[in-house]
């Protein structure tokens, strides 16, 4: 009887365990799109990938990024930022802090105010990895455009 009860447990639990689960899933929204850079959305967490022109680490791939949760509508308060970094007189470099990294938003003037450009300076928080990148310059058009604005 011992026996019969214990190969009807094993039996069950080989059943149980080789159950197929259906896991909920978050569908994964492409934003706006410049050239190699984008915006990426997966459920309230905002992904921005850009294409690196200055990197200190040893990744040799191009495309960074960066993500943040929506808390307090983060994105469109990032976005609004950018923004008013262009009219800013003089312009001047702003920093912020995301969970996982420092971003400088440095800005470049010109005569023409549709040419000046902003570019993301990123680096890490992790004191082990140190890595720092920085994003091709981008103009208030092409900003519009990767935000969906």
């Amino acid at each position: 009887m011992k026996k019969i009860i214990t190969l009807a447990i094993l039996f069950f639990s080989f059943v149980s365990v080789a159950q197929i689960k259906v896991l909920e899933t978050v569908p994964v929204e492409k934003l706006g799109k410049v050239n190699n850079n984008y915006i990426q959305k997966i459920g309230d967490e905002y992904t921005v990938y850009y294409t690196s022109i200055v990197s200190d680490d040893d990744d040799s791939s191009s495309l960074k990024k960066f993500s943040f949760k929506n808390v307090n509508n983060d994105y469109t308060g990032l976005y609004n930022i950018i923004m008013n970094g262009f009219n800013a007189t003089p312009l001047y470099d702003i920093k912020l802090e995301l969970p996982n990294n420092y971003i400088w938003l440095h800005y470049t003037g010109s005569t023409l105010p549709e040419k000046s450009t902003v570019q993301f300076m990123v680096s890490s928080k992790d004191a082990s990895s140190g890595s720092s990148n920085v994003s091709e310059p981008l103009v208030k058009d092409q900003i519009n455009k990767l935000f969906q604005k």
